[in-house]
Order: structure tokens, then sequence, then C-alpha cells
């Protein structure tokens, strides 16, 4: 049998989803006693069980707020975090970390846990693409900010790199030392193609077509952290190999490190390499890589301000996508090719 939802006691009482939802929140400011009745009758009727989401919907104030990171490897979930929790400790706001390791099941049950304990608010990384478990925080009016991923059917706060601007970004820094050989490296886009890998790898291909530089199949490589070793093997194997290579975040570059360490590739001497993502280790290398930029302190602490302002009136917000600039953190990474065959 169909789980009854919020819109099926909308549609029999000839009310809207919101209506619904401040009834069930006991907001009845702008409601008629009729209405109210009325949506009594529907739930009584159908015996319809709210689903704990609105449930839970804070009368009172805890000053908590989750955060539900999908990998906290990640450089930008770090910095992110750091601002988050600062500028709302500012204000008198505690923060819960929850970290999902890219498993959508771990977030949701985070989800679940954090809306049982009344946090006032979640941000979250998203690992999940199917739209319900958020669509019901929406309904729920819950205050709900996306960092770094979109998820298709779902409009809510969000804030994210331009992602095709930081590969465009790459790619003509690159070109601008005569390469032409330029190859992408990315972790899997997945099966729902997690945004920042997705709008990278699309990037790429428009800027190189832009610039007027080879496509080709074999310079796109997206595979998982433990097969990069593998990728780069085949890459530099190739007859024609790329000159210069771009890692798509910040553990590709770690990896691709590592492998230019293990088999003596000098860089840039033998390949170019920027990384997207201001890495701290990038620093430290030598020599410096060149890196793209994100202002994930900056990101953060935006995030935050959002999110106090959805606290404070959760129904005045207009959904917002914020698209936040890369820039170019020049390094010692990147020269003119050494020859061309």
């Amino acid at each position: 049998m169909k789980k009854l939802t919020i819109e099926d006691v909308a549609q029999k009482a000839g009310v809207s989803k919101s209506t619904v939802s401040q009834f069930l929140n006991k907001r009845f400011k702008y409601m008629s006693e009729a209405t109210k009745n009325r949506i009594a009758e529907v739930i009584d009727e159908l015996n319809y069980q709210p689903n704990g989401l609105a449930r839970s919907l804070k009368q009172n104030r805890t000053h908590m707020v989750g955060i539900i990171v999908a990998n906290i490897d990640y450089s930008l979930s770090i910095q992110c975090i750091r601002a988050i929790e600062n500028e709302l400790q500012r204000h008198g706001i505690q923060v819960i970390i929850c970290n999902s390791d890219e498993n959508a099941d771990k977030e949701n049950t985070y989800v679940e846990t954090l809306v049982a304990r009344q946090v006032d608010g979640l941000i979250i990384f998203p690992a999940g693409d199917q739209p319900a478990p958020y669509t019901r925080l929406i309904e729920a009016e819950y205050p709900l900010v996306f960092m770094d991923r979109l998820v298709d059917g779902i409009t809510t706060q969000s804030l994210l790199l331009d992602n095709e601007m930081a590969v465009k970004t790459a790619v003509r820094e690159l070109s601008s030392y005569g390469h032409e050989a330029i190859a992408i490296l990315s972790l899997p886009l997945g099966v729902h193609a997690i945004t920042p890998r997705k709008e990278r790898m699309s990037g790429y291909k428009k800027a190189m077509e832009e610039a007027g530089l080879p496509l080709l199949d074999s310079y796109m490589r997206s595979v998982p952290r433990e097969d990069i070793a593998a990728a780069l093997d085949e890459l530099l194997q190739l007859p024609q190999p790329p000159t210069a290579l771009l890692a798509a975040n910040d553990l590709v570059l770690g990896e691709i490190l590592k492998y230019a360490n293990r088999h003596a590739i000098a860089i840039p001497g033998q390949l170019s390499v920027i990384g997207i993502d201001d890495a701290e280790f990038a620093r430290i290398y030598n020599p410096d890589i060149t890196t793209i930029r994100q202002p994930a302190y900056e990101m953060g602490m935006q995030a935050a301000k959002i999110m106090l302002s959805l606290i404070n009136d959760a129904d005045g917000a207009i959904p917002i996508t914020y698209r936040f600039p890369p820039s170019l953190q020049q390094g010692a990474s990147v020269q003119s090719p050494a020859h061309s065959n």
C-alpha cells in the first residue's frame, strides 16, 4: 500500500501542501477555523501519520545546526566547516558535524537523527541523487542549505564553485605555455554524476574546444582513487602522451604527486600539472603546484549567514544558487612542453 504523503492530505482537503504543513506545526495565524477543521477531518479519515520531519519542526530553538559533509577528507570540506562553525558560534549556535562517506543511506540516517535532535537547520554537502529525502525537509519548511553540490529536482539555498570557469582558467593557463596535449583526471562521475565532477568534465570539453585544442577520449579519465596510478600508466604510455595534466580535485592531485615521486617524473620538466582546489600540500610540494582556488572559507561564511537568516525567517527566503568565482594560484608546476612529437 502506498504510503500517504502530505500531498495526499492537501489534495483531499482542497488546500496547498504548505497549508497542511502549517497546520501540522500549529501555525494557525492566517488559517480559518473551517480550513483547520477540514484538514483535521481529512487527517483523521486517512489516518495520516506525519513523516516525523514535520512533527519535529521546532517550536523552540535548540541553537544547534547540523552539518552533513559528503567527504571530510576534501580540503574544501575542512575549510567550509571551519568557517561555518566560526560564524555560527559568533551567534551562539553550536554545530554537529557528520561525515556521510559519499553514502546516501548514511546521510539519510544522519538527517533523521539530527532532525530528531531538533537542530535549528541543516547544511548538507549532498551525497544522494534522489530528491525525496530533501523534498521532505523542504515541505516541512526546514532551514536547509546545500554546499558544493546540487540535486536534480531540488531547489534550495545552494553554494558552489563556478566549476566550468575553474577548468577553463586551468586550460587557459596551460595553453598559454604552449600545451596542446592536456589531459584531465577525475574521480568517478558516479551514477548520478556528482556536480563538481560533472561540471569540471564538461568545462574541460568546452575549454578545449574554445581553445581549438584536440579533444581526445583517451585524455579524459574518471577513475576511483585506487586506480589513479593505473590510469596514469595508461596516459603516459599513449603514442602521444599528454604534456600537461589537470587534477580535477585535491585527492586526485595528491595521487598524481605520489605517482610522480615513485616514477621519478619531473614536474614540470616532463609533465606540467595544475590542481583544482587549493590543497595545503600543493604549497609544500617541490615545486610549488599551480592550483585553481575555490574560496572555501568565504563559501562557508556565506552558508552560515544564509542559515542564520533562514532560522530567523524561514518563510521569507527565495531559493538562490550562489556561484563563487575561482582564482589562479600561481606555482611553479607549469612550463612549456620540452618537445613535441
